[in-house]
């Protein structure tokens, strides 16, 4: 899935922002890269940039090789790597659910961790082996409230009016929406417990995701589910209801039982994009 973005490097830690940007750069790349490449994509003065390499290779965070020039990650971030996922509750409890649905509908699934109106990062996935399917990466990274996951940001996070406008206008999308007619989308999320976006974000790509949350507290993660074509919007009905019944079951095992709209929900041919 397209989507993942640099951070804010211009941030109240700069040195941090620059390191963090390095790391998530040399790990979406296939290749080792070297001084310049890096500091072209990132924005960064060369000199800094170097400087910033060479304290996380001290670290034996990245690698770098003399005869190429060029760094790539290194084994230290296997070890702050194991250290999270022995303790991701939501991972280990998300991937046996995001396994079954992918496989039982034929979809990407995806958990997606919220923080905010940070990034949403990708912490879980599962594909069915069809041939043509998008994916992501875990470790992806992608803007709160873009696609249906952005829809539930918006509905449960509790954030104000104008600062979701604000980060909403910032957003790409291939066929974008008014941020009047996302704005019902979002009051239909809040109503229903779901949201589903039907190409907007990805043209021709439908997207369904239900929030993972405890009790009326904010969404911690969200339960993804990705297709194309129509044979996702054709079997969205069912994919909802196995989707909303996995996040209940997360929101519970997660800590106190979410309360969840009971209003009913709205047939799937009269949903928004």
């Amino acid at each position: 899935m397209r989507g993942s973005i640099h951070p804010d490097i211009s941030s109240k830690a700069p040195a941090i922002a620059r390191a963090a940007a390095i790391l998530r750069l040399l790990g979406r790349s296939e290749t080792p890269l070297g001084v310049h490449p890096i500091a072209r994509e990132l924005g960064l003065v060369p000199s800094t940039c170097l400087y910033t390499l060479r304290a996380l290779a001290a670290e034996e965070l990245v690698a770098f090789d003399p005869e190429t020039k060029r760094y790539a990650l290194d084994a230290g971030i296997l070890t702050l790597a194991r250290h999270w996922l022995q303790r991701d509750t939501f991972s280990n409890l998300a991937q046996p659910l995001l396994d079954r649905i992918s496989q039982q509908h034929q979809v990407t699934t995806l958990g997606v961790r919220i923080a905010g109106l940070d990034p949403i990062v990708v912490v879980a996935m599962a594909q069915s082996g069809r041939t043509l399917q998008l994916s992501a990466r875990i470790g992806s990274r992608f803007p709160a409230l873009i696609s249906a996951t952005g829809r539930c940001v918006a509905a449960f996070g509790g954030h104000a009016d104008a600062e979701i406008e604000a980060h909403f206008h910032r957003l790409r999308w291939d066929t974008p929406p008014s941020f009047e007619s996302w704005q019902r989308e979002v009051a239909e999320t809040r109503s229903r417990g779901w949201a589903v976006d039907t190409g907007n974000y990805i043209a021709g790509v439908t997207v369904a995701a239900a929030p993972v949350r405890k009790d009326t507290q904010p969404p911690s993660h969200a339960l993804v589910a990705i297709g194309v074509g129509t044979a996702m919007r054709d079997g969205l009905a069912a994919l909802r209801r196995d989707l909303v019944a996995a996040s209940r079951s997360l929101s519970t095992r997660l800590g106190s039982e979410s309360r969840f709209a009971t209003t009913p929900i709205q047939p799937v041919t009269n949903a928004r994009n």
